[in-house]
């Protein structure tokens, strides 16, 4: 047996604790979402087999180097939960994911070809610096190739972190840029310095090594429709609050 285990913790402990740690109403919402999960995949006759909760529980185990049942119950022991606890979880799960996916995957699809252009990424590398005039002088020192972009960042850039990288960024979606930076360098050309131009952090000059065009790879289409899915179950749970809310007071009424 678990050693927390011994310890005698009562459910209304628990309920004051997370009350007083202003977390009861998430868990509220995650059971009120289940519930939700569990009325629509009933619908819509989207079940979880035997064989996909073993497949994935199998997956865990590998992932996780429980690679010994023994391994595998000292460590669900360890996590205060039963082998039906853990597999009911893994059932809650799997299916919210078929459900989510059964709602949006299509929508996902529409959404990335609506807003292909927000999933353009470029290879960044930037230069910040306090004053125009700073800007300028390193834009011009640049193109006649007294000082490298790279060089110039590691030097002159306002955040010690970026000059430790030369300036690097990274690969940044065209979505995360403020409109107007954007506009300026994706339009510019591979290898080309552009800027300055001016923000609250300062004056940007910008280099770009790659343009990588958008792709709905697997990852960002699951992301994709994650987010769509939260949003539904969002909106559905005040919705069902609403219509609680309006049964309760038509009770009320009828009662008087």
């Amino acid at each position: 047996m678990n050693n927390l285990e011994q310890i005698n913790i009562k459910p209304v402990e628990i309920v004051d604790f997370l009350k007083k740690e202003i977390s009861l109403k998430n868990i509220y919402k995650k059971i009120l979402y289940q519930r939700m999960i569990e009325r629509t995949a009933g619908e819509r006759g989207i079940t979880v087999t035997p064989e996909e909760i073993q497949a994935e529980s199998d997956r865990f185990r590998t992932e996780n180097r429980l690679e010994k049942a023994a391994d595998t119950l000292a460590w669900l022991e360890d996590s205060m939960i039963s082998p039906e606890d853990w597999e009911a979880g893994i059932r809650d799960r799997l299916l919210a994911k078929k459900l989510s996916q059964a709602l949006f995957e299509k929508e996902a699809e529409k959404s990335f070809i609506e807003n292909k252009v927000d999933f353009e990424r470029i290879l960044l590398y930037q230069i910040i610096v306090p004053y125009e005039k700073v800007a300028r002088e390193l834009f011009y020192q640049i193109e006649e190739q007294e000082i490298s972009f790279y060089e110039a960042a590691r030097l002159y850039d306002i955040d010690e972190r970026r000059r430790l990288k030369c300036g690097y960024e990274g690969k940044i979606l065209r979505s995360a840029l403020k409109p107007d930076i954007a506009a300026l360098v994706f339009r510019g050309h591979v290898g080309e310095v552009t800027g300055p131009i001016q923000s609250e952090q300062g004056y940007h000059l910008f280099l770009v090594e790659e343009f990588i065009g958008a792709e709905l790879t697997p990852e960002r289409r699951q992301n994709m429709i994650s987010n769509l899915f939260k949003q539904w179950l969002e909106k559905e749970m005040i919705y069902f609050i609403h219509n609680q809310a309006e049964k309760t007071e038509s009770t009320k009424i009828d009662e008087s």
